[in-house]
């Protein structure tokens, strides 16, 4: 924190940090780098006298707003470890994030507020700390006037943060002392609980900001990523306070209250980077070019995008219509674990070209290699293979909590000497690098990562479903959906009611996002004679690619295709 407050309030006390966008429109609410200490130090204090101390674990479930960065940096400001749950998350995957880190407190709001609706925030935590007694406190902070249920273990925050003295010393920080967690998905069902440390990250997330985007000082700085992502952490908290920048906080959504939102206020705060993700902008440009044209876009000189590979109509879209041709737009690849940006159109020369949909040319220091299928490195460009990476940077996560030798079994083990990305990559003649998705079952929703075996393990706890395969399909806005294929026990006659409970289910141990799009009732599903479900199979029949089967010799019953194509078009004509 003393990175990314204390020398900046030395030097320019009064210069905004944070730009707050609630989600009512048009009240922003500046916050300057000397009240963003006033607050965080308070918020630490606050901490501090209810026994959080140096190493403890706390939990922020909160949406975006200068309180729950100030929530994090208090974290940090004491040497106590933040793991963020993106407010959209269900009590019971908050619950498993708190038991898995043994978090000692929770700092949440009483209600949420996101396009026009209210979020139970309180409420839901109070759902998940029932099953939870490693959770001695639950801090409340007020984003609404309404009255929440107030229990034993309950603070309200803001009356103590104003009891509390306005400075708090810094905890002196080992370089490669624990910052923060934050859960994501793997290919198995359990979420993993990356861990980052203090100087390599912040360094990373620091350089990546200033340098991709082209940083300047005085330049606001627009990230629309929430707080509970990896985005949010690196290139709304982080990096930009670092750099001393003015960073936006998001807390609404693109098409509330219409789907000009982006762009007023983007004429509003006159933003100079805007920094969002392609399933956003596939879904504004169905609303047509109007929506961004009524707004003076003139303040931006830098377009990103992040969550995934963004394609090509929603490439030139934002370039040509939001950027008006004459703004660079990176478009970058990294990951949860990589701590920052890892493979970006810029830095490079001035004027270097860019190839739209692309992420091009690797950061300072990161070196990226492809794998054949045999972990033999591939020379020569106009290659594909496995991306790894063959140093190590100061932005790597540098372990799963409480579970090291997953980490090392997930990263290190496919290619030993080498971190593998889980993704695959295409070098280009020229030598760049173009990311062509997740060589695992782990599928992206509207940039959300998501592991087929998490949905798969909620919809197994269904008493009628015995078995679940889940695959990723492409999805016009959300890039792609869930599709899953469901075998039902003999006597289950209410089809219709079994998929809306499915849904419920994935929706309450999940989050809305999981919840598939198609369920499609079949017999049995493609196994192979060790009994591994053939996932390729049915990724074929519903991307309809089914006259090019492939190998299906290691079938236990090669007949089942057929079967699962006939269900597929009898429910595609339905």
């Amino acid at each position: 924190t003393v990175n990314c407050l204390d020398q900046h309030v030395e030097k320019s006390p009064n210069r905004v940090a944070l730009i707050w966008e609630r989600d009512e429109p048009g009240t922003a609410v500046h916050v300057t780098y000397r009240e963003l200490l006033d607050l965080t130090c308070r918020l630490a204090n606050t901490l501090k006298k209810y026994g959080i101390q140096k190493g403890d674990k706390v939990a922020i479930y909160m949406s975006v707003s200068p309180l729950s960065v100030a929530a994090m940096l208090a974290c940090a400001r004491i040497g106590a470890v933040h793991t963020v749950v993106f407010a959209g998350f269900s009590a019971e995957s908050l619950a498993g994030r708190i038991m898995d880190s043994g978090c000692k407190a929770v700092i949440t709001y009483n209600q949420g507020v996101r396009g026009g609706r209210i979020i139970e925030l309180k409420m839901t935590v109070d759902e998940a700390v029932k099953n939870c007694p490693s959770i001695k406190h639950v801090f409340v902070a007020q984003r609404t006037d309404n009255k929440v249920q107030m229990g034993d273990r309950d603070i309200p925050l803001e009356e103590e943060m104003a009891k509390a003295a306005s400075v708090c010393t810094p905890e002196s920080m080992d370089s490669e002392d624990m910052l923060f967690m934050l859960y994501t998905s793997g290919s198995t069902g359990k979420p993993k609980g990356i861990v980052h440390t203090q100087a390599g990250y912040l360094l990373y997330a620091a350089l990546t900001h200033k340098y991709v985007f082209d940083y300047q000082q005085g330049d606001v700085f627009g990230c629309v990523a929430d707080i509970g992502w990896i985005t949010g952490h690196s290139y709304v908290v982080y990096g930009p306070l670092c750099n001393g920048a003015t960073s936006v906080l998001f807390e609404s959504t693109p098409v509330y209250p219409d789907p000009g939102r982006y762009w007023e206020v983007v004429q509003r705060l006159k933003i100079n980077q805007f920094y969002g993700a392609p399933t956003a902008i596939r879904l504004l440009l169905n609303y047509g070019e109007e929506w961004v044209k009524k707004y003076d876009r003139s303040s931006l000189k830098t377009l990103g995008s992040v969550g995934e590979p963004i394609n090509h109509e929603a490439w030139q879209w934002f370039y040509h219509v939001v950027g008006e041709g004459r703004c660079t737009l990176v478009d970058t690849w990294w990951q949860t674990e990589t701590g920052g940006i890892c493979i970006a159109p810029r830095p490079s020369e001035e004027k270097a070209e860019i190839i739209p949909a692309m992420a091009m040319r690797p950061f300072f220091g990161i070196v990226p290699v492809l794998m054949d299928e045999n972990g033999k490195v591939i020379e020569g460009n106009d290659v594909s293979g496995a991306l790894c990476i063959a140093q190590p940077w100061p932005g790597m996560a540098r372990t799963i909590y409480g579970d090291h030798q997953r980490f090392v079994d997930a990263y290190f083990k496919a290619y030993p000497g080498y971190y593998f990305t889980g993704d695959g990559a295409y070098r280009t003649k020229k030598g760049y690098y173009q990311i062509t998705g997740r060589m695992d079952d782990v599928i992206n929703i509207s940039g959300h990562r998501l592991g087929t075996a998490e949905i798969e393990d909620a919809m197994a706890d269904h008493p009628e479903v015995p078995e679940t395969a889940v695959i990723g399909y492409p999805h016009k806005i959300k890039g792609e959906g869930a599709f899953a294929f469901i075998v039902l026990k003999e006597q289950t006659t209410h089809i219709d009611r079994v998929k809306e409970e499915l849904k419920t289910i994935v929706a309450s141990k999940i989050a809305k996002y999981a919840v598939p799009d198609h369920i499609l009732v079949v017999k049995r599903l493609p196994k192979t004679r060790s009994g591994k479900i053939m996932r390729r199979l049915l990724r074929k029949v519903v991307t309809e690619e089914s006259s090019n089967m492939g190998d299906v010799t290691t079938l236990d019953d090669p007949s089942v295709v057929k079967e699962i194509l006939d269900a597929y078009q009898k429910y595609k004509e339905e």
